[in-house]
């Protein structure tokens, strides 16, 4: 058994967002690959023969003082990057040159593409979840592609047979607009969702925790202005209530800046709901021509593409497709594959 130890930042279980459920399904499936795998606790030291790989999801500056420690311990770190930006490969280039320059004179100058950019230098292997982070890392980092193997991210089978009943039952909807995520981030893009929702006779349901903060205030001032849509707080990635609302919704709705590609996306999508998302992030090589695609930064452009899904009969080709790439059982086998690799090239 291969025996692995998995960590990200250490606010990742007050967000409850697509990092936490990455990291947490994707070692939960691992037994099944030959991988022991194991929470990191950092309060047991940790030595170098406690583990064969050490796998971080999320290179930015909440993991970068772990990742260092470790490349100092000797154990081979594998990094999810979660990495994606909407500027251009030669201006996140630029900045990481801008970053090294400064360093050489004042060392405790930082930038996050610097950090990211040591994280995954001082990684074994690096795992992006789509060709279109993998091509980011490589062209504005200086990642060399021969060490990233691109594993995508997942979703958990229960979603294929959610009962829709219970949200009914529940709410009394059914076949409306949805949206899940983090009200108040604004990469999440919901306050220029809600507004496109709000010229839309049709139910919309929002599930999400309100951030505190200017945006998530002004999400729910605009909620407060439609009738049509129901705000609902948080749930947890288990609740039995997200996976019914999921296969209750005709639509879901992700029109967010960027995507890596939405873990809710897939969720929806397999428990049988048409996808309106953002083009960008890496969307594309996951939904293909199974999805309408938005411009997050028009309310018109949002609108137009909810009112197209909606007008759409459902059918089960994203379903099957879905199904059949995006399981955790299939990222599983992905990852410990590359654990593999590390270890056989040592």
């Amino acid at each position: 058994m291969i025996r692995v130890q998995a960590a990200s930042y250490q606010a990742i279980s007050i967000l409850h967002g697509g990092p936490n459920t990455q990291l947490r399904k994707t070692m939960e499936f691992m037994r099944d690959c030959g991988v022991e795998p194991k929470l990191f606790d950092p309060w047991n030291q940790l030595k170098q023969n406690d583990c064969d790989i050490f796998h971080l999801f999320a290179a930015n500056i909440g993991t970068y003082h772990l990742a260092n420690e470790i490349r100092i311990l000797g154990v081979p770190l594998v990094t999810s990057p979660i990495f994606y930006r909407l500027r251009s490969p030669s201006l996140l280039r630029a900045a990481l040159q801008g970053t090294r320059l400064v360093q050489g004179v004042y060392k405790a100058f930082w930038s996050d593409v610097a950090v990211t950019a040591d994280i995954c230098e001082w990684s074994a292997h690096v795992v992006p979840n789509s060709r279109a982070e993998a091509d980011i890392v490589s062209k504005s980092l200086n990642i060399r592609e021969s060490k990233m193997t691109v594993v995508p991210n997942g979703v958990d089978e229960r979603f294929l047979n959610a009962d829709p009943s219970l949200f009914k039952k529940r709410y009394g909807l059914e076949n409306f607009i949805l949206n899940v995520g983090h009200v108040g981030h604004e990469r999440k893009n919901v306050l220029s969702l809600v507004k496109a929702l709000g010229g839309i006779d049709h139910p919309s349901v929002v599930i999400g925790r309100v951030v505190e903060g200017e945006y998530g205030r002004a999400c729910v001032a605009e909620v407060k202005k439609h009738k049509q849509i129901l705000l609902i707080d948080g749930l947890p990635n288990d609740s039995d209530l997200l996976a019914s609302a999921y296969a209750a919704a005709d639509t879901f709705a992700l029109p967010s800046l960027f995507e890596t590609p939405g873990i809710a996306a897939l969720e929806a999508g397999l428990a049988g709901a048409k996808i309106v998302i953002t083009p960008h992030g890496g969307t594309k090589e996951y939904f293909g021509e199974m999805a309408e695609y938005v411009d997050p930064r028009s309310i018109e452009s949002i609108r137009h593409g909810i009112t197209t899904a909606l007008q759409k009969k459902k059918d089960d080709a994203l379903r099957e497709h879905i199904r059949r790439e995006f399981l955790w059982q299939r990222v599983a086998e992905k990852t410990a594959n590359v654990y593999k690799q590390v270890l056989g090239g040592r």
